[in-house]
C-alpha cells in the first residue's frame, strides 16, 4: 500500500492527495502492472489507494510462473495507445503459490524506460538473499524504488515484522506527512519521525524483536539455518521426482515444493478416467484435496494448496525455526501412508 500510494503521488505530482482521483485521472485511469501470480495484497492495496481493481493489469507468466518482460512491455504500450496512464510495476521474488522468481532486472529497466514506480515484493524468499549463493534473487534490485520482505516469514521473527525499503524516502514522507499543531515539537528538525513513513500515526517497536533475533543467531547462525532448510527442500524435491506416484508442478528455487499425487495414473480408477486409462484433471483435483484434508486432520503436518495452470496443487514449505530432517522424513512418510490408505 505504501509503495502504491507513493507511485500515485509521484506520477500525479502529489495531486492525488490534494484533489483526489476524480480530479487527477477522470478520463485516464492510472494503471498498476503485476504478474498473474502476484499476491492478493497488490489488488487490495490498489483498491485502498484508489486505483480500482479494474486497473490492476495481470501480466502473463512463463512456464515457471514468472512474469514475462516482453508481456509487460506489450501491456504498457497498449495502455498508452488507449490513452491510459501507466503508474507502477510490482515484481515478485518468490510468489505465494510457487515461489516463482520474476526477472527483476529486465522488469526494472522497462519500468525505468517508461518512468514508472518499480516495487519488489520479496515477502518470503527475500530472506534467502542473506546467503551469498542466493544473491541472484535480488539481481537488479538496485534499480527499484521500493522493496519489502517479511522477517516474520522465514527469518524466525515473531509475527508481525515486515521490512520496507525505499530509495526515495522523500517521496514517502511527502506522501504521508501530516503535521497538526499538537504533533509539533522542538526536536522535529533533529530526528527522523517514523510516523511519517507509514500509514498509522502510532507504531509498535517491531525492530526490537528483529534485533533480538539478529543478536541471538548472528549472521552465520541465520545463514546456517536457511541453508539447512534449502537442503531439506532439495531432498524432498528429489523424493517427489523419484516416486512415480507423485508429480512436481513447479520449479523449487527456495523452500516451497509444489506437487500432486497421481497414484497409479488412474489405470485402476474405474470410471474416473479419460477413456485412455488416465485420471481426469477433475478426479486428480478431488483426490489431492482428499489427501490434503486427511493429512492435515492428523495434526502432525500442515500443508496448504493453490492452483497452478488450473491444477489443484499441494504446497509443502520448510521454513519453521525448529524444523529438522526427521520432521521432513516423517512428513513424507505420512503423506505416502495416507495416500496408500485413500487408495
Amino acid at each position: 500500500l505504501c509503495a502504491l500510494i507513493c507511485a500515485r503521488e509521484k506520477v500525479t505530482g502529489n495531486a492525488g492527495n490534494q484533489a483526489g482521483f476524480a480530479a487527477v485521472a477522470p478520463d485516464a485511469p492510472l494503471r498498476v502492472y503485476t504478474s498473474a501470480e502476484s499476491h492478493s495484497s497488490v489488488d487490495k492495496g490498489a483498491k485502498i489507494a484508489g486505483f480500482g481493481a479494474e486497473n490492476v493489469v495481470r501480466v502473463d507468466v512463463d512456464e515457471s510462473y514468472a512474469m514475462q518482460p516482453d508481456e509487460l512491455r506489450r501491456c504498457i504500450e497498449a495502455d498508452l495507445s488507449a490513452g491510459l496512464r501507466p503508474c507502477a510495476v510490482v515484481a515478485t521474488v518468490g510468489t505465494t503459490s510457487s515461489t516463482a522468481i520474476d526477472p527483476v532486472r529486465p522488469l526494472a529497466e522497462i519500468a525505468r524506460e517508461f518512468g514508472l514506480w518499480f516495487h519488489v515484493d520479496a515477502a518470503l524468499a527475500g530472506s534467502a538473499a542473506i546467503l551469498p549463493e542466493k544473491r541472484w534473487l535480488f539481481d537488479g534490485a538496485e534499480l527499484c524504488h521500493s522493496l519489502v520482505f517479511n522477517p516474520h516469514k522465514w527469518l524466525f521473527t515473531n509475527f508481525d515484522c515486515s521490512a520496507y525499503f525505499t530509495r526515495e524516502p522523500e517521496t514517502l514522507e511527502a506522501t504521508l506527512t501530516i503535521m497538526p499543531e499538537y504533533l509539533k515539537t522542538d526536536r522535529d528538525p533533529e530526528v527522523v519521525n517514523f510516523r511519517d513513513w507509514g500509514i498509522p500515526l502510532g507504531r509498535r517497536f517491531r525492530a526490537l524483536k528483529l534485533w533480538f533475533v539478529l543478536r541471538n543467531f548472528g549472521v552465520a547462525g541465520l545463514q546456517e539455518r536457511l541453508r539447512e532448510h534449502l537442503a531439506l527442500a532439495e531432498e524432498f524435491t528429489s523424493w517427489i521426482e523419484e516416486d512415480e506416484a507423485y508429480e512436481l508442478l513447479a520449479p523449487v528455487p527456495v523452500n516451497t515444493i509444489c506437487f500432486r499425487w497421481r497414484g497409479d495414473g488412474g489405470r485402476n480408477g474405474g470410471g474416473n478416467n479419460d477413456g485412455n486409462g488416465e485420471l481426469t484433471e477433475e478426479e486428480l483435483d478431488r483426490r489431492n484435496k482428499a489427501l490434503l484434508d486427511t493429512v492435515n486432520a492428523t495434526g502432525k503436518l500442515f500443508m496448504t494448496h493453490t492452483k497452478l495452470a488450473g491444477r489443484f496443487t499441494l504446497r509443502f514449505c520448510i521454513g519453521q525455526t525448529q524444523t529438522r530432517r526427521r520432521h521432513v522424513t516423517a512428513a513424507w512418510d505420512l503423506i505416502r501412508k495416507t495416500a496408500a490408505e485413500l487408495g
